[in-house]
């Protein structure tokens, strides 16, 4: 989801990701340590905002080394421009971003993939679309051309976002079982202007980064919360 530049509100939900952990009782110990659930594989991203009206925090990468997690990089990130929600109960068009802990189906870009970049990556091409109309049977998906019933003011041309979309990862935010009206075409990709219409962004060297860094055998997922909240993790 494109890049947005109003200004954040705050946003009534109950947020449940990254929970936070008092200092005297973290004991040091890494975030993933501290979480309930990374998704099963070995390499994690955590994006994590200091509350849910927030539109700026920070993403950081990790690896699973002999059962102990290893912080691989670590940037200041924004979010939605209206802050975060819990993704079960987020509504498309809110500028606000999902949190959660999500797969990574796949990685694209109109640039050509970093040097040593392992995992999936399409190329844009000028017929490249996200499809975010709810009515469409390619509800959050790409497509390539743009189907008939998938209007384009309700969609993304990916080609139009030479800043954004320069690198990117697909968030798996309502992806494998599609609620219409939930949302759609949530990734982590490169800065621009502002805060997200609900994605996660980082500068163009990290996002260039995490792309030679996530390894598709191990299973890397993304978990997007708050310091503030329940500890809990809640999948989708």
């Amino acid at each position: 989801m494109r890049s947005a530049l109003a200004a954040g509100a705050l946003v009534s939900a109950s947020l449940l990701v990254l929970g936070a952990v008092p200092a005297a009782s973290a004991s040091g110990a890494p975030l993933p340590a501290r979480m309930a659930d990374t998704g099963g594989g070995t390499q994690l991203i955590t994006a994590v905002a200091p509350k849910a009206s927030s539109t700026t925090g920070k993403v950081t990468w990790w690896d699973l080394r002999g059962g102990r997690w290893v912080e691989a990089g670590s940037v200041s990130a924004r979010f939605g421009a209206k802050g975060l929600v819990e993704g079960a109960s987020r509504k498309q068009n809110t500028n606000t971003t999902p949190t959660g802990l999500y797969d990574l189906p796949y990685a694209f870009g109109i640039k050509a993939a970093p040097g040593g970049t392992l995992y999936k990556y399409r190329p844009v091409h000028r017929s490249s679309w996200w499809c975010e109309d709810t009515a469409s049977r390619s509800y959050n998906r790409w497509t390539e051309p743009r189907p008939s019933d998938c209007r384009a003011s309700e969609s993304e041309h990916l080609a139009s976002y030479g800043t954004q979309y320069a690198y990117a990862l697909v968030i798996g935010f309502n992806y494998h079982q599609r609620v219409r009206g939930r949302g759609a075409g949530i990734f982590l990709h490169v800065n621009g202007r502002g805060a997200t219409a609900g994605c996660v962004s980082v500068p163009s060297d990290a996002m260039q980064r995490i792309l030679t860094w996530v390894r598709p055998w191990s299973e890397p997922h993304i978990a997007i919360g708050t310091t503030s909240g329940s500890t809990a993790i809640t999948r989708y």
